[in-house]
């Protein structure tokens, strides 16, 4: 795929954005409404199930070969969520965590990462404390709209249809990773 082409998918991202991205090493997110709608299937037996976009999962192993770490916070505490945070095979994810801000503090303190370094997508309320202090806040274009006005981008995917995927894809472009990760799957094989 031609660079060119891969620049004009970001040509509406802000200058701000882009620099905020490039300095990204450790991407988060929330896990329901964003890496799923948000919606919650119960059975009689009040079993949980949940919709989760491949899209966002295929991304992750991208960030960590290019020195990215990816944890996930959830507010909630559901074995289905945390089955597929271990398929997706995030460095690290953590349930049931009321004080996300507080949580990342701590992650940050024991790591020696800045604020600066951490990038979050979240959608509501549990988010917001913590969207407010990284370096590259988002979130999905169906987030409560006084979300989506205090963070810096707002992806043009809903949560749970690729808004993870999609700031994932905008921090490997800014970094300049994403289209030499684009170029090497498209090579085609010279021996056939």
């Amino acid at each position: 795929m031609e660079k060119q082409k891969v620049m004009d998918y970001y040509r509406h991202v802000s200058k701000d954005t882009l620099d905020r991205a490039k300095k990204i090493k450790l991407l988060l997110t929330d896990l329901d409404g964003v890496l799923t709608d948000g919606g919650i299937l119960l059975d009689d037996q009040g079993m949980e199930y949940k919709k989760f976009q491949v899209k966002d999962g295929q991304i992750i192993r991208y960030l960590q070969e290019t020195g990215i770490k990816v944890g996930v916070l959830s507010g909630r505490e559901v074995a289905v969520s945390k089955k597929r945070c271990d398929q997706m095979k995030v460095d690290f994810h953590l349930h049931g965590v009321r004080d996300k801000w507080g949580t990342v503090a701590e992650i940050l303190r024991k790591t020696n990462t800045s604020t600066a370094e951490v990038a979050y997508i979240g959608d509501d309320l549990i988010d917001l404390e913590l969207l407010q202090k990284v370096g590259l806040s988002a979130a999905p274009a169906d987030a409560i709209n006084y979300i989506c006005d205090q963070v810096h981008y707002v992806t043009s995917k809903p949560g749970g249809r690729g808004s993870f995927r999609e700031l994932a894809d905008l921090i490997l472009f800014a970094q300049g990773k994403l289209h030499a990760i684009i170029s090497t799957i498209s090579q085609p094989d010279s021996g056939h």
